[in-house]
């Protein structure tokens, strides 16, 4: 489990293509205490450390993951949101996150302020039943709280913060995100639909 709380931008530093699998090695400090078998999220994406080296770490990332997240867009050089999980006396800070993306959205556009910034997504129809207005969101494993809500769009506030420390302060309209709903949402409907 995680936080949504993007610990450091990490860089990937190489992609091994394999026949159904990509083998993923990223660089990033948060590596340092990272143990063979721990999960690490790469842009929200729930991954286990395969192998570790000096500053970096390699994940195994199966097809469907690939095709379900925008981790199959990822080239060497890119930057991504790093965080490990959390532990039962970690600050839940964000909210909830499995690390299981459900889909991919795209950026729509950008609207910069004095002090923060407006990023309009596309919400796929999958996930628009789960997402509500000042609910969290979780895009590429950043949890965030939605600022404004439409039939098929939903509009983040970034702060500088958020702007200087993670993937969303680069990407740019037409770039793929990943999203995550919120897991209470889910677990509410799924009791809901069985009563």
């Amino acid at each position: 489990m995680f936080t949504g709380i993007v610990e450091e931008l990490g860089t990937v530093l190489a992609l091994e293509e394999q026949s159904d699998a990509v083998r993923l090695t990223v660089e990033g400090s948060v590596t340092t205490d990272a143990a063979l078998g721990d999960s690490i999220a790469v842009n929200g994406c729930c991954l286990t450390v395969a192998t570790r080296g000096e500053g970096s770490f390699t994940a195994d990332v199966m097809k469907m993951t690939l095709d379900k997240t925008s981790l199959g867009a990822l080239e060497v050089g890119h930057r991504v949101n790093l965080e490990r999980a959390c532990t039962p006396t970690t600050r839940l800070g964000g909210h909830i996150v499995q690390g299981h993306v459900d889909t991919t959205g795209t950026i729509l556009r950008r609207e910069p302020g004095e002090h923060w910034e407006l990023v309009e997504i596309a919400l796929p129809e999958q996930i628009r039943r789960y997402v509500v207005l000042h609910g969290s969101i979780t895009v590429d494993g950043i949890s965030l709280t939605v600022a404004e809500l439409h039939d098929e769009s939903l509009v983040v506030s970034l702060i500088p913060e958020t702007l200087a420390r993670t993937t969303l302060g680069f990407k740019q309209p037409g770039d793929p995100v990943n999203l995550e709903a919120d897991i209470i949402a889910k677990h509410v409907e799924r009791l809901i639909k069985n009563d």
